[in-house]
Formats: C-alpha cells, sequence, structure tokens
C-alpha cells in the first residue's frame, strides 16, 4: 500500500492540473468503489472548483468552493492518469502494473482548462466520499488520527507520552495512526535502523535520548523518500513518470541476508514477521 512520501508524490502530480481549477464534467462509472460513492456525488462535484489539494496522513483531500471536501484514498492499486493536450502522465503510478485498462477506469474528472484526470483501480480498495469541511476533523477517518511526521507536533516529547509503559516494539506503535498519522512499514524499518533502535523492544523502555535521535530520522527518511518520488517494492512513478529511486537507496529493508550500512556495524540485515509484516532489521546494531 502507499505510504505517505507516495500519496504525496500523487498529490504533487495532481496540484497543478486540479488546484485553481473548476470541474466542468464528473463521470462515476460505477456505483462503488470500496464504499458506495455519494447518492449525489457527480451532480455536487460537477461545476464545483478545487481550492486546494492536500495530504493528511494517506488521504488526498481537495478542498472545494462548497460546503465539502473532496476525500480519497488510494487503498492497494488506485492510481491516476492525467491526460492534457500535451500529452498524458501518470503521477504514482506502479510501474509493474499493467498499463491502465479501460474496464478499471472508474471516475473521471475533466476540468474546464481541459485536462482530464481518470482514476484507476483494479481491486477497487481505494475510495472517495464527500465530507464537510468544517468537520472534516471529527469524521472517523481523521479524528484519531496522530500528529503528521513532518510536522512540529511530532518531535521526541510526542514519543515518550506515546510510548510510556508500552510494551509493545516501537515498529508496532509507530504503524498505529492514532500516533503518528502517515508511516507504513517500509520507512518505519528504515528509520529505526538509521536510529540504531531494536523494532522489538519494549517501547516504554527507550530513553528519551534515543528517542530525540530516533524523530529526526523518521523526518529525515521520509523527506528524501519524497525528493526521491516515493518508492515503493513496484518502483513508485514521480508526477512525470519517471521511476522514484529511493528504494535502491534502501539500508535495511527488502535486505536480507545483506551487510548493515550503519557506519562502523558489521551485522547482517536480518527479517521476522510482525503481524502479517515484514521487519527488516540489523541484530548488531539495533539493540
Amino acid at each position: 500500500m502507499p505510504e505517505l512520501p507516495e500519496v504525496e508524490t500523487v498529490r504533487g502530480g495532481l496540484a497543478p492540473v486540479l488546484e485553481g481549477h473548476r470541474l466542468a464534467r464528473v463521470e462515476a462509472r460505477r456505483p462503488d468503489l470500496r464504499f458506495p460513492l455519494p447518492p449525489n456525488f457527480v451532480q455536487f462535484l460537477t461545476g464545483a472548483t478545487i481550492e486546494k489539494l492536500e495530504r493528511r496522513a494517506k488521504y488526498l483531500l481537495a478542498r472545494l468552493d462548497r460546503e465539502d471536501t473532496l476525500v480519497m484514498h488510494l487503498g492497494m492499486s488506485g492510481r491516476f492518469e492525467i491526460a492534457r493536450p500535451e500529452g498524458s502522465s501518470r503521477p504514482g503510478q506502479f510501474h509493474y502494473a499493467p498499463d491502465p485498462d479501460p474496464k478499471h477506469a472508474h471516475i473521471v474528472f475533466e476540468t474546464e482548462a481541459g485536462a482530464r484526470v481518470t482514476y484507476y483501480d483494479p481491486r477497487r480498495f481505494g475510495y472517495m466520499a464527500l465530507v464537510n469541511t468544517a468537520t472534516l476533523h471529527l469524521h472517523p477517518w481523521f479524528a484519531g488520527l496522530g500528529p503528521e511526521p513532518l510536522s512540529d507536533a511530532f518531535d521526541a516529547a510526542h514519543l515518550k507520552s506515546a510510548f510510556a509503559n508500552r510494551r509493545q516494539g516501537p515498529k508496532t506503535l509507530l504503524l498505529d495512526q492514532r500516533i503518528v498519522a502517515g508511516l507504513g512499514n517500509i520507512y518505519v524499518c528504515e528509520a529505526l535502523n538509521r536510529a540504531r533502535i531494536s523494532p522489538f523492544k519494549p517501547a516504554g523502555g527507550i530513553s528519551g535520548r534515543r528517542l530525540a535521535k530516533l524523530v529526526p530520522e523518521i523526518k529525515a527518511v521520509l523527506q528524501e523518500a519524497i525528493a526521491a518520488g516515493g518508492s515503493t517494492l513496484r518502483d513508485f512513478a514521480q508526477a512525470d513518470g519517471a521511476l522514484g529511486y529511493f528504494q535502491h537507496r534502501f539500508r535495511t529493508y527488502d535486505r536480507e541476508g545483506q551487510p548493515c550500512s550503519n557506519p562502523g556495524c558489521r551485522g547482517i540485515i536480518d527479517r521476522e514477521v510482525q503481524a502479517g509484516r515484514s521487519t527488516f532489521f540489523c541484530p548488531v546494531c539495533q539493540t
């Protein structure tokens, strides 16, 4: 599933063609994705202007000049294709996925400026909804979310409070969207390795000094991935269609059996399964 940097890559690719533009035509080719679309979905969006395209956790938020915000989640296989007179692009496309199949083109947005944005989703795990903008923060999808990891609100003091007396490992807690919003398996593994913290050690026992090191490592790994265009195991593409190459700089993720990249460490990356997800770590320097 796309993580924060991938969703941010999609947002950056869509923003130039959607922000500040009026939707001249909207087409819903089926009544549902993962969840049913609102009954007035097409009628409400047709003629609306997208004032701002934002991201919260792994959600895309299209703030409208009306009372509602269009909320979009990519799920496992959702992606967009942008068609313009000068050519087309696929922000956030999975490189190894097949070319978009028309039978999976579920939602189409056309702007007055002539851009056509099509949402494809073969598995239909993604979803879209219209949520009142004024009460968006109270919606069940958002009410319990923790701070954004790149915000000032996410700091060592926040982690120390969230980890206090917790016996779960830090990886498990960092994947809890109530503690920090938008983090996923790949970047948590990377950050813990860079901070040399075990993913399994009870989080409540991690010192404030070590948490003060972990926070900037989380921010750094996310910022590097965003700058590279995001990354997943299937080569998430940048907004212009070029591949993001951050995965080629992974220190830990998917490097089982390879030497640890941390300076001075002679450990070998190992893998264990936690809650059905692969955890990659160095048993030597991550203590």
